[in-house]
């Protein structure tokens, strides 16, 4: 079983990929973390991330994810796709990657959260200037005896920024989210609900798959 969740920053797919991971025994694959490592060992990947501010181009990454993707397909349950592909070159780059291999994408689960539910979200983080930990004040308020006059709102929690990145999620996500839709393996998900509840109808769709 092959998935993919998409949904915008502050959708908690992240936390619902966390979950089915353990609940499936399927091989965790989150985009951010896996350019963040490459970065680490790769000077030009680094480069472009950390001093041009840049995208890693498809074909650069893929090389090195591909070669990860095909060690973990045959020791899995399968893999579950946090972050990538997030437009349609990307997505066609991975579907010819599973057909070499036999493979195919089950199921894309859009974890759909409004615009104005997004910023409320996002606009509630605060990091903590003396320790550099990072809090929501909505879903993960600091604990007791740390010091709110520490806690302060970085710029790319700032309404402006977050609306900037929600354009660019609509206009390179959403021609993919109406992509998968068309191909018949997309499935909406209401987002604005307790984690549990988004979780079951997760599990539930995917028994309904697996059957």
């Amino acid at each position: 079983m092959n998935i993919l969740l998409i949904g915008p920053q502050g959708s908690g797919k992240g936390t619902q990929a966390r979950l089915l991971v353990e609940k499936l025994g399927l091989f965790y694959f989150e985009m951010g973390g896996f350019i963040r490592d490459l970065a680490k060992n790769n000077a030009e990947i680094s480069k472009i991330i950390n001093k041009e501010g840049k995208l890693v181009p498809d074909d650069m990454f893929f090389f090195a994810m591909k070669e990860l993707l095909g060690e973990k397909i045959k020791s899995n349950n399968g893999i579950l796709l946090d972050g990538f592909p997030r437009n349609i070159n990307q997505y066609q780059i991975l579907k010819n990657w599973f057909d070499e291999q036999g493979e195919k994408l089950n199921v894309a689960f859009l974890i759909d959260i409004s615009e104005e539910e997004t910023i409320r979200r996002l606009s509630a983080r605060r990091q903590d200037s003396k320790t550099g930990k990072i809090y929501n004040l909505i879903t993960a308020p600091p604990p007791d005896g740390v010091d709110e006059s520490n806690l302060i709102q970085r710029e790319d929690d700032k309404p402006e920024a977050i609306k900037k990145r929600l354009q660019e999620y609509n206009n390179v996500t959403i021609p993919l989210v109406e992509l998968l839709e068309k191909e018949g393996i997309l499935i909406k998900i209401n987002g604005e609900r307790p984690i549990e509840a988004i979780q079951n109808d997760l599990v539930r769709e995917i028994n309904s798959i697996i059957k």
